[in-house]
């Protein structure tokens, strides 16, 4: 037995989770308990900036009452039904959902992986329906330093060890290319086999890296010509996290196969979605895909909620507006240590100029020691992607947080 009475309160849950959790996440030593808006607190009622947003999973801020209203409402009349029948507000939801993005159709889903990996069944089927592939040949094209999730097909599809090193045998037929060549892109496009070319416009994980601008409409442009489906992982970059309701929009570039996810429930319950035309969903047939939550009217009514304060709120706007106001204002920090600001809209990252593993851990630690949190990817990178609702004058005191860190800081 764990003493609490020996260990202050958020120690004691920490121990908790360590002696009784499984070891698959590293987080910071912060135990939090509440949230609203841009802030949270932790277990001994302090309060902080959250600048993950869960990973960008509260776009709309944390507990927005719209949304926690629609929730319990629909939590009192029905929750789950499986698709096994029809429920009263799928048909809605997809209404709603596809007329939003303009497209025909939606698979929903639970989990971003779960949505990526109904993606790359939906580009097979129609590689071998439409195109004419031999069946167990489609091949899909990914740029390295790629991160679509922990399940075996997504880590298959990676180039990072820490990912799948230890996990194989891994799922065949995944060719990968550097992130932002279109003339690797071009060359591999050139195998007939190839049925998809999978992206994230900007890849989130890898540290915020942010393409050349054009890359993306080039890259469709090629698929189009090979006649391969052009597939946007967004459910980090989507729904207003970089100044437009999709970061693909930055070049007018509308996906084949589009995969939502995160913050389409506003952080409260697993919603994805892929979203295509008829030519594609609709080579998947009853029975052939699916699952018990997806489409589930508890999670369909969140999502509707989720969407319509993205725009009710002009939340896109206030990221593209706030998210340069950010970056402007660090990058007005005169310290050797920052080597780089960069990012679009309210995802933005600052790359530490160090060689040192914990120097990204150890800032991030000083940042909360002030009251904000955000964590550190590749060691030497962290993100900064705080909720869309936030305000001007919040940016101009969390750069002061930021800057007094960096100050004090040494790597």
């Amino acid at each position: 037995m764990i003493a609490e009475t020996a260990l202050t309160k958020a120690q004691y849950l920490i121990e908790l989770e360590e002696r009784y959790g499984a070891h698959n996440y590293h987080p910071l030593p912060v135990v939090l308990e509440r949230g609203r808006g841009v802030y949270v607190w932790d277990v001994e009622g302090k309060r902080y900036y959250d600048f993950l947003s869960a990973y960008s999973a509260v776009n709309q801020g944390h507990c927005h009452q719209l949304i926690i209203d629609v929730l319990k409402k629909q939590a009192e009349k029905l929750t789950l039904t499986s698709r096994a029948f029809h429920n009263s507000v799928l048909g809605e939801y997809e209404k709603y959902i596809t007329e939003y993005f303009g497209y025909h159709k939606v698979l929903p889903m639970n989990t971003g992986v779960e949505a990526v990996e109904t993606a790359i069944k939906l580009a097979r089927r129609w590689g071998y329906e439409v195109k004419g592939i031999k069946e167990n040949k489609a091949k899909i094209i990914v740029p390295e330093d790629n991160f679509h999730g922990r399940t075996l097909l997504a880590i298959s599809a990676s180039t990072d060890p820490s990912s799948y090193a230890g996990f194989g045998p891994f799922v065949p037929n995944f060719v990968k290319v550097p992130y932002n060549d279109l003339s690797a892109l071009s060359k591999a496009l050139d195998d007939k086999d190839v049925c998809g070319f999978m992206v994230e416009p900007i890849q989130g994980e890898a540290g915020v890296v942010m393409p050349d601008e054009g890359y993306l409409a080039k890259a469709k442009y090629l698929c189009e010509k090979a006649n391969v489906l052009f597939i946007a992982d967004e459910v980090q970059t989507g729904l207003g996290r970089t100044g437009k309701m999709l970061a693909c929009e930055w070049e007018e570039v509308r996906p084949d196969i589009l995969i939502l996810g995160k913050a389409l429930s506003g952080g409260t319950l697993p919603v994805s979605a892929v979203l295509a035309d008829d030519e594609i969903m609709l080579n998947i047939k009853p029975g052939e895909h699916g699952s018990t939550y997806g489409g589930n009217p508890l999670a369909c009514k969140v999502a509707m909620a989720a969407l319509q304060i993205l725009k009710d709120e002009n939340l896109v706007y206030n990221a593209m507006y706030l998210g340069q106001y950010l970056r402007n204002e660090l990058g007005k920090i005169k310290s050797p240590l920052i080597k780089q600001i960069r990012g679009k809209g309210m995802l933005n990252a600052i790359v530490l100029n160090t060689d040192k593993k914990d120097a990204g851990w150890n800032l991030c630690l000083k940042f909360a020691e002030h009251g904000l949190l955000a964590k550190p990817t590749h060691d030497y990178i962290i993100r900064l992607a705080p909720p869309l609702c936030i305000s001007k004058e919040q940016v101009d005191e969390c750069v002061q947080i930021i800057k007094q860190s960096i100050k004090e800081f040494k790597a």
